[in-house]
């Protein structure tokens, strides 16, 4: 089994900062793009920022300059660190990790359980 956990999350005031992670364990044969999401109340599910296996990086217009992803390929682990959090980040925040199980497998997105961020003004 694969098991994703998710942690940093809570209230916090607007200007302030947190950091994401996402910790990955079971029995994995190669993690390739790890990601996180969001998904505020009534509205869909969006991409935050992904870590692609080749090392590039990717952010959704609102969080450039302010979010920034990185991962520990040792601990198999994603952050999100963010700074100067706004009122429009509250949302539960996902990871989404590509996974190999095996060498013969093909890869498969996993996702956590989820992390509430919340920003008040």
């Amino acid at each position: 089994q694969v098991q994703l956990v998710e942690s940093g999350g809570g209230l916090v005031q607007a200007g302030g900062s947190l950091r994401l992670s996402c910790v990955v364990s079971g029995s994995i044969f190669s993690i390739n793009a790890m990601a996180w999401y969001r998904q505020a109340p009534g509205k869909q599910r969006e991409m935050v920022a992904v870590f692609n296996g080749g090392g590039s990086t990717d952010y959704t217009d609102s969080v450039k300059g302010r979010f920034t992803i990185s991962r520990d390929n040792n601990k198999n682990t994603v952050y999100l660190q963010m700074n100067s959090l706004k009122p429009e980040d509250t949302a539960v925040y996902y990871c989404k990790v590509d996974i190999k199980r095996w060498w013969y497998s093909v890869s498969a997105d996993y996702w956590g359980q989820g992390t509430q961020v919340t920003v008040f003004s």
